[in-house]
């Protein structure tokens, strides 16, 4: 019978190892070659990366951007999955298909739609005239603030799907007890729901954290120049300077911060799995 199993894992392992570890496997060969026609293995690329302050600009802000839109996120999804779970039993399948929609569309459109919707003279633009809050142009396009607002339109669904399932799985009969006990719903909250609710909390974190990045699509539509990061420059590398084992360099950068993130974050979800 475990013959049978082992057999029936291999058509996966196939899969995996040829189109993820194989990949992964070249890349890092070519991380290690120089792009100046030197032969041989070198850390020319690595060490270009480290002492060359741009780069390390460009981590910085790519780490804040993807800390920004997790915090943002999971503002505005932590109250959304509470009220889908504990309070709107009967309309949370129409708001969870009103979040899903844009899902339905390309991801170019949705970034072109926030760039018609952002720039100067656009829709919110043309909005905030019309009412006096501003009288000439909005200019939020092609900055940070833009990128931001793209990339948490992208990915706070994910957020609120994983916390409305922890916050479902959290049995009412626990919230009755203690407000039985004379706790109030705040109490009751900090207490009783955000505790068990905490293992969707992390898993939202590391699926909207990870992901951002190494994103690079919004950063380059919504961003212009200064929403380069480090998934920008990856891309320049590989599609238009053709710096291939120096953008491999880069990648595995960033993927060494995907492994280490991705780790931090499950050793706090396995503690409050764990409690």
């Amino acid at each position: 019978m475990k013959k049978k199993k082992k057999l029936l894992t291999f058509p996966s392992i196939i899969v995996l190892t040829v189109f993820a570890i194989l990949p992964l496997i070249i890349m890092l060969v070519y991380s290690f070659q120089s792009d100046s026609g030197s032969s041989g293995v070198t850390l020319e690329n690595y060490t270009n990366f480290f002492l060359k302050s741009v780069y390390l600009k460009l981590t910085y802000r790519t780490i804040i951007n993807s800390l920004a839109v997790t915090i943002i996120s999971l503002i505005i999804s932590y109250p959304l999955a509470y009220f889908m779970a504990k309070k709107f039993k009967g309309l949370k399948n129409i708001v969870m298909i009103l979040i899903l929609i844009p899902f339905f569309t390309n991801q170019l459109v949705r970034v072109y739609s926030w760039l018609i919707f952002l720039q100067d003279g656009g829709v919110l633009n043309s909005f905030l005239q019309s009412v006096g809050l501003i009288e000439g142009s909005l200019g939020i396009l092609f900055t940070q603030g833009a990128v931001v607002i793209g990339l948490v339109h992208a990915f706070f669904p994910y957020m609120v799907i994983t916390i409305y399932l922890a916050l479902e799985r959290v049995d009412n009969s626990l919230l009755e007890a203690s407000s039985s006990l004379g706790a109030s719903k705040v109490r009751t909250f900090f207490q009783v729901v955000l505790p068990l609710s905490m293992p969707g909390v992390v898993t939202g974190i590391m699926i909207v954290f990870v992901p951002c990045l190494g994103t690079f699509v919004e950063p380059r539509i919504l961003g212009g120049v200064n929403g380069t990061v480090i998934g920008t420059v990856i891309e320049d590398q590989f599609f238009e300077i053709y710096g291939w084992n120096f953008g491999a360099a880069i990648a595995f950068v960033l993927f060494a911060m995907v492994i280490i993130s991705m780790t931090g974050l499950s050793r706090i979800g396995r503690r409050y799995d764990n409690e």
